[in-house]
């Protein structure tokens, strides 16, 4: 087993005349956990059989990588050089002839056994290690969310304000879909602005918004819809209402101004 290749040719020891420095990095791609493990991948570098192992095969590539790290002056285990001489034990046992008055005893018997068996249990838990290594493993695949969701709780949205050039530009456009439910010359009723003045009161002091188009009602024609309209200015100019828009260009609403909701917008403007 060559410990190297360059341009080709395999070099089994290192040259006499390499020169090492002391802080050299040294890398070893093939690590194992002991002289099974080192068995093992033998074994299935080569696909062989666990249940009928070439022990002399075996052996020989065992004894090659333990001779490779003594060369590399690496410390070995002492498990190392007790597998090296039981694979020994059993290969002269295979190679020598039985002595006549033990083939009664030991008949049948195969001196690869335990090793076998001792394979086969050490390859179903790293096999099973293998497994569970490869699940997700938190913190290595896996991250818990530690970040804190933003706290909204006490944030109150803010209406912009509603400028007259939004508001003429909505009343426009009502006044002409009023024009369409006019298709006979009737003559409406006038309603006073005080009158719908205190009707659109009545409807706030329930406690509730109003939409400029539930109060701007096509059906009462343009005269109905100009009057509820200086309605809402003469109760905006006296600071009986507020008007209020969620968004540009969104639905103009108006509430009912308080008393106390009146002094806080007296001190901002």
């Amino acid at each position: 087993m060559p410990i190297a290749t360059v341009l080709g040719q395999p070099y089994h020891e290192l040259p006499q005349d390499l020169f090492i420095p002391p802080d050299a990095l040294e890398v070893f791609l093939d690590t194992f956990e002991g002289p099974l493990d080192l068995l093992l991948y033998l074994i299935r570098r080569q696909q062989l059989d666990i249940l009928n192992l070439p022990i002399l095969q075996i052996t020989a590539q065992y004894m090659e990588y333990v001779e490779l790290m003594q060369g590399l002056n690496l410390e070995l285990a002492a498990e190392y050089l007790l597998m090296a001489a039981w694979l020994a034990e059993i290969k002269s046992r295979l190679l020598l002839p039985k002595a006549p008055e033990l083939e009664d005893e030991e008949d049948g018997e195969d001196p690869r056994v335990t090793l076998i068996r001792r394979l086969q249990e050490y390859e179903r838990f790293k096999t099973g290690a293998e497994r569970m290594d490869a699940l997700p493993r938190l913190e290595r695949e896996i991250y818990v969310a530690s970040a804190l969701p933003p706290d909204f709780g006490d944030l109150k949205p803010l209406a912009p304000d509603v400028s007259l050039v939004e508001l003429a530009l909505y009343m426009q456009s009502v006044v002409k879909r009023a024009t369409h439910f006019e298709h006979h010359q009737i003559r409406r009723e006038q309603i006073p602005t005080r009158v719908r003045m205190a009707e659109l009161l009545a409807l706030l002091s329930l406690g509730q918004t109003l939409r400029l188009d539930q109060v701007l009602k096509a059906e009462e024609g343009r005269m109905g819809v100009l009057v509820t309209f200086l309605a809402l200015l003469e109760l905006c100019k006296e600071s009986l209402i507020w008007i209020l828009q969620a968004e540009p260009l969104g639905p103009i609403h108006f509430a009912l101004a308080s008393e106390s909701e009146e002094g806080n917008r007296g001190a901002a403007h």
